[in-house]
């Protein structure tokens, strides 16, 4: 199993979640949350967050400039609900 530093915690998730398709970013985010959960984190990661409300109240030049700083393709093109979506999947 290849080392991946100390930013990845739970490494089989990871590697895991890659050979799935899932991104670099949001196997990370998941393997780690895993990881703290077992170490008795017991918080809920998502709550964890700042206060920000959810995309659906969001407008969608907002939604298309966050899809933009994160270099989501075909952004242009999107409806709202696919921008939406798209955030949510990266």
């Amino acid at each position: 199993m290849p080392d991946h530093g100390s930013q990845i915690k739970d490494g089989d998730t990871y590697d895991a979640l890659r050979r799935e398709g899932a991104s670099k970013e949001k196997a990370a985010r998941i393997a780690n949350a895993q990881a703290a959960s077992r170490q008795g984190d017991t918080e809920n990661p998502a709550s964890k967050g700042g206060k920000a409300p959810p995309y659906e109240e969001w407008h969608k030049t907002e939604l298309y400039d966050r899809a933009k700083a994160l270099g989501i393709p075909g952004r242009s093109d999107m409806s709202k609900a696919e921008l939406i979506d798209a955030l949510r999947n990266h």
